[in-house]
This record gives structure tokens, sequence and C-alpha cells, in this order.
């Protein structure tokens, strides 16, 4: 096993170290400023006090190191955030981090970010920071790695930027990131309460899924010729598996269609050029002939519609990934895939019970008076996050839960980041 000399930036709880530690890494320091953070990586990693190097803006010396690492705060670049990329102030640490290459001059360096650095709107942003590496001397490299490709149930997907030193050229010409491995994994593995249950799972054509039509926005986790392993909980949008407020609360045959004809309308450019528009009530009236107000002033009564300010009509779950109810999505226990863990928290849920049904109509009910009503759903714990992101069994995890979801949230991945880096020492570089 190669020895090796690094310093892990932007620590956080020690998702790089894990990795780093388990092939022969040998840490000769670490910079964090969250202190809670800290608190975690302290309890877990024995270091002495001088390995502590504090704010990253603050260093001035590093030594030589053999590798540098670090999970560069992603913020700036995410969905969830503003996408303010360098005049953000986290966006500007990479200026800091590309300091911290200078001074080290390390053969090898691994920085993450979240996928959103490599979009096609940030993406004059990544080859501004990969030049800047190159004029530091380095060959540099950059793609995007799912968690859920090397053993974590999670679509998490972070850009990992590889750099090697000039000098190491004929190591670099080796390098090839790791590729997916093949997994047979569901949730309920992940789980302190759910059995695992091997679901057999129903064939369907897309004539009975879509109506013949696929949706472009399906995602690689989702099959067409299969039932969802999750239900989205949203007004705005249609699915097989969408389940809308006027599904689970009692409402007639004619406020379903109003209910149905306002979300299938309120994104068309003739009520407004929002993404989602209000419409008024004659406008309801030209989409179904009998709507009264009457039934518009009980569906407001129901928290499904409100009246906005300008006297229009619309729904009152009006944003995607706002839910119902706080509720978003809502996992099977035999689904291979959960959403991205985040720092601020989702409205994402488990349910505790497995769901199954020979006909569209009937999965949806059974979820709905199986799982809804009998709210037999619940959040992950931490315990369960940690196994989510491929922390092992004996890490020990902060006693506050808001703080524990948080720092997990934040993490990178460890075996992704052991999967890369055993590519790195597969090229001899380390030796």
């Amino acid at each position: 096993m190669s020895k090796f000399r690094y310093v892990d930036l932007f620590s956080g709880i020690g998702g790089f170290r894990i990795a780093l530690d388990a092939l022969g890494g040998q840490s000769h320091g670490y910079s964090e400023i969250d202190r809670y953070a800290l608190q975690t990586y302290k309890i877990n990693f024995n270091d002495p006090d001088h390995h502590d190097l504090g704010d990253v803006t603050k260093i001035s010396k590093l030594g030589q190191l053999d590798v540098l690492v670090g999970g560069v705060p992603c913020q700036s670049w995410s969905v969830a955030g503003k996408r303010r990329g360098f005049e953000d102030p986290r966006g500007k640490l990479w200026f800091d981090t590309i300091n911290m290459v200078r001074l080290s001059n390390p053969k090898v360096f691994v920085f993450e970010n979240v996928k959103g650095l490599a979009d096609p709107r940030n993406i004059e942003n990544l080859e501004l920071i990969k030049e800047s590496f190159e004029e530091l001397g380095y060959i540099v490299f950059h793609k995007i790695l799912n968690t859920y490709d090397f053993g974590c149930p999670q679509n998490r997907s972070r850009v990992f930027i590889v750099g090697f030193r000039k000098d190491m050229k004929k190591f670099a010409q080796d390098f090839k990131y790791p590729t997916s491995e093949a997994y047979n994994f569901q949730l309920a593995d992940f789980l302190d309460d759910i059995e695992r249950k091997n679901i057999i799972k129903k064939k369907f054509s897309s004539t009975v899924l879509f109506d013949g039509k696929v949706p472009l926005s399906r995602n690689i986790f989702q099959k067409d010729d299969e039932f969802n392993d999750f239900f989205v909980l949203c007004d705005t949008r249609n699915g097989h598996t969408t389940i809308h407020s006027w599904d689970i609360r009692k409402t007639t045959k004619r406020e379903k269609a109003i209910c149905e004809a306002i979300m299938r309308n309120r994104r068309k450019s003739k009520y407004g050029d929002q993404d989602g528009n209000p419409l008024s009530f004659k406008d309801i009236q030209k989409l179904v002939g009998d709507a009264t107000k009457k039934d518009i002033d009980s569906l407001v009564d129901k928290k499904i519609l409100r009246h906005t300010e300008n006297g229009k009509i619309d729904l009152v779950h009006s944003k995607n990934s706002s839910g119902i109810d706080g509720i978003y999505r809502v996992y099977l226990p035999n689904s291979s895939i959960f959403s991205t863990l985040t720092a601020t928290g989702t409205r994402d849920y488990i349910a505790t019970e497995y769901v199954e049904g020979e006909t569209l109509e009937e999965y949806r009910l059974n979820f709905i008076s199986s799982i809804l009503t009998k709210k037999k759903l619940r959040q992950v714990t931490p315990k369960e996050a940690a196994r989510i992101q491929g922390f092992p069994k004996d890490f020990k995890i902060h006693p506050n839960h808001t703080h524990a979801h948080k720092q997990f949230g934040n993490s990178v991945s460890p075996p992704v980041v052991k999967a890369l880096m055993k590519k790195i020492i597969a090229t001899g570089v380390l030796r």
C-alpha cells in the first residue's frame, strides 16, 4: 500500500479523509471553519492540535505534500443556491484553493464541487479554474461522478477536478476516472426498521403509463416500462405516480376537473408570461363549462386554490418542490435510489411499508390509503443518512440531529473518493 502525505481543505466531517486513510494516506492537516463540523471531525480522528490549520483564507504555509484534496464550498454554483459563481464569497474560495496548490506544490490534487459548476451557464468559470491550475504547472481533468455508481443509494452527482503536476506527466497519461459498478441494493438495506422485500415488478407498455408519450424529463433511475418506486406530491405537474391535493382531499368530480384544468393550462402563454400563471374565473369557465363560483370557494376552503391579489385564481401549492403539506417525494423501500441529501434538508420521505398494485390506479390508491392516510412515512435519520452517504458503521455522528443532517448533506461520499483515489494510485504517481 502506498504511503502518501495529504492535507484536507474544507474538510467538513472527513469524507475525503476516510477514503484517503484507508488507502495509506497520512494526514498532515485539515482546514475547516464550521465549529460543529470540527466537533464531529475531532471525535472521529485523533490528530495533534497543530493539524488544525484553521481558516483557509489565513493559511500562509503548508509545506511539501503528495496530495491536496477538498470539497470546495459549492452553494454559489448549485441549483439550490442563486448561481452567483465568483461574485459569491464562497465562489471566491476557489482562489484560495488555487493559492493552496501554489503553496504546497502537491504531486496530485483532487477537488470536488456540485455538478452545477460544469453546467453550460458556468462552464467559463470551470475553465477559468482549470486554466489557473494549469498556469501553476498542472495537467487538469474534470468529470461528473454519481454516488449511486459506487454503492450508495443516492442520486448525487458531483464534479471531481483532478490535477497532476507536469513533472508527473507520465503518470497523468495513465489516469482514468473510475467507472460505474453494478449493484443490487434497495433503500431498505440502509434503513433501520424496514426489512428487505424482493418485489417482482410488473411490466407495462408506455401507452398504459404515459398515454403513449414518455416524458422527456424522466431521469436515469426511472424505467419506461414499470411503475416508479416513488411518489411525488405536486399540484403543478402530472405523472403516473404524481399525487395531487385534490386526490387526497375530498373533492367532487367537477372540483377535480377545475383543478386539472388549472394545472394543465397555467403555463400557457395566453394566460401570462410566467412559468405558472393564475387564471380568471372566466378563463376557468371556458375550460370547465359548468364551473361555479361556489366550486371555487369550496376549493379555497380546502386550501387547494387561492385568490391572488389581482383577483385571479391559482393553486395554493404553486411551486414544484414545495410539495403538499410539507411532503414532496415519498420513496418506497424497494427503491434503488434516494434523493440528494442536502445541508438544508428536503421534503423527501421514506414509506415504512411496501406498496404494490396490478394496475396504475390500484397502485396509486394503495399508496394513498396505506401510506399517506395512515402516515406510514418518515424522513431519514442521521444514522441512515450516514449509511446512504457511504460512511463506515463506526463513524461517530454529531448528537444534534440538525447539525448531523447538515454535515452529511454537505459531505463528499467516501466510496466515490476511494474509487477515484485508487485510480490515481494505480498510475504509480504516489510511489
